[in-house]
């Protein structure tokens, strides 16, 4: 994959749209004047953690000694429950409540946005990518550039799209999920299976 498609896989997993909600319900019991910059905050959390497990993440799954398809066929089956999380949800919703007071790190930086999807797709990612590794980072702040400004524009696209919106807008992603979730799982049985496309 390119850099775009990079970019846009990590985006499609943070979930934005799906994050809404929790990024309101966590906010609520924060002063107004207040809630902008905690936000804010809690999203560069999100960035510091992602590229951390960039950088370092790999080296737990080279010391197990995976092969590059292991990982890349583990990914996509993560990829594909995860998709399927996103457009049938259970019952119980994501996080739960929320504690009172100012959020931090928890829940709204970790699992929110830096969660154990996406920290599993950069582990795979970074064991499977064949080009450069600074195409991985600018993918990684391109997806969260387009997170953060998603969630922080949270309270105006709830209402713009309203409950039924947002259900319809996650689903989606879900879909397109689903997609790049095969692709890599054909793509990497090709290569065990020594098949030419």
């Amino acid at each position: 994959m390119d850099i775009f498609g990079i970019a846009v896989l990590i985006f499609l997993v943070t979930d934005p749209f799906g994050n809404i909600a929790i990024y309101i319900a966590a906010l609520k019991n924060v002063a107004p004047k207040r809630r902008l910059w905690v936000a804010g905050r809690e999203l560069l959390c999100a960035l510091a953690l992602l590229l951390l497990f960039l950088t370092f993440g790999d080296k737990a799954l080279n010391a197990l000694g995976l092969s590059r398809e292991a990982i890349a066929i583990a990914g996509g089956i993560i990829l594909f429950v995860i998709a399927m999380r996103m457009i049938f949800p259970g019952p119980q919703g994501l996080l739960g409540d929320t504690p009172d007071g100012e959020p931090m790190l928890v829940p709204l930086a970790t699992p929110a946005v830096a969660g154990p999807s996406a920290l599993a797709v950069l582990m795979t990612l970074r064991n499977t990518h064949e080009g450069p590794l600074w195409e991985l980072y600018l993918a990684v702040i391109l997806a969260w550039a387009a997170t953060a400004f998603i969630l922080l524009q949270a309270s105006f696209l709830q209402r713009f799209l309203g409950p039924r919106g947002l259900t319809a807008v996650e689903r989606l992603m879900g879909m397109l999920l689903i997609m790049l979730s095969v692709d890599m799982l054909l793509d990497n049985l090709q290569s065990v299976l020594h098949i030419r496309p």
